[in-house]
């Protein structure tokens, strides 16, 4: 028993020694790297992918989707419709998105925060500042889900009253779109113009590359989103040279409009459609920009 005792000893006295002769400054070093994989309470966001309403869908917005869900919907239409002829267009309509890490069930780890302070192209903020604190990643997915959806039947409907205003016979139109894993309402206005593109023989978009956001109501108003500087750093990325956003965005739009681009502000889909085609006839001087509107004094 003495002699057991004593090699177990042994053994233990050997690891204290060994743990001992370990520097410093090693032992720092795989703290901080421990301590870089920790979760947070906050939320990055950055400029998410591009989808072209007017093309497929790619596998730049499936990353989130089961395998067989986005073997399922990557090279689809994104808006498929049936009852009128289809008319493509050359041009790109670019919906927007943001990333964003840290969401309810997925914490961003601090070296995500870390990237995101140090970037001069994401912003970082306590989760509560964009959700409710006690949503679960289920909650978050299905309201994401259902936004999306409802942004989808409220573009159908309105493309559907701007064309038939026009003269269009739509009485037979149906609209299925697919996103691919975008959620949330702000993809309205894209699909919208898209939708009124390909059902026109016209090509709208003359061959450019016009992006835009916002969402789109009942009336035809075009509502404000959120994240509009990092959707307007994406949509650069990604080649576009025009983007169409909400009027109610315009405060923030205002001094981070990225190198190349030009925003036109927008309030309704007419204005939105009345921008798009004079973009693509190129007669844009008369555009109007985005511009703040001064306070009233008290």
């Amino acid at each position: 028993m003495a002699r057991t005792r004593t090699h177990t000893d042994g053994k233990t006295q050997t690891r204290r020694g060994f743990l001992r002769r370990v520097p410093p400054a090693l032992w720092l070093t795989l703290l901080l790297v421990v301590c870089l994989f920790l979760p947070t309470s906050l939320t990055i966001e950055s400029p998410g992918p591009t989808l072209n309403v007017l093309g497929k869908v790619d596998d730049s917005v499936t990353d989130n989707l089961s395998e067989s869900e986005a073997r399922k919907v990557t090279g689809t239409n994104v808006l498929r419709l049936s009852g009128v002829p289809r008319h493509n267009d050359p041009g790109r309509l670019l919906m927007t998105t943001v990333n964003a890490n840290g969401i309810p069930g997925q914490p961003a780890l601090v070296i995500e925060a870390l990237w995101g302070w140090a970037s001069p192209d994401a912003a970082v903020m306590p989760r509560e500042a964009f959700f409710d604190v006690n949503q679960t990643h289920e909650q978050y997915t299905k309201q994401e889900t259902k936004q999306m959806t409802g942004a989808q039947t409220s573009a159908a409907a309105q493309a559907k009253k701007f064309l038939a205003a026009h003269g269009y016979d739509v009485s037979n139109m149906k609209v299925d779109a697919s996103a691919g894993d975008v959620g949330g309402p702000s993809a309205g206005l894209m699909m919208t113009l898209g939708i009124i593109d390909l059902v026109t023989p016209a090509s709208e978009t003359g061959g450019r590359t016009i992006a835009g956001t916002g969402t789109i109501g009942t009336n035809g108003r075009v509502g404000a989103i959120g994240g509009i500087r990092f959707k307007m750093i994406g949509a650069r990325r990604a080649g576009a040279t025009w983007f169409l956003a909400p009027a109610s965005n315009c405060d923030e739009v205002v001094g981070h409009v990225p190198a190349g681009m030009r925003v036109v502000r927008v309030s309704t889909l007419s204005d939105a459609y009345s921008a798009l085609v004079k973009i693509g006839k190129g007669d844009t001087s008369s555009l109007p920009a985005c511009t703040i509107t001064p306070s009233k004094s008290v």
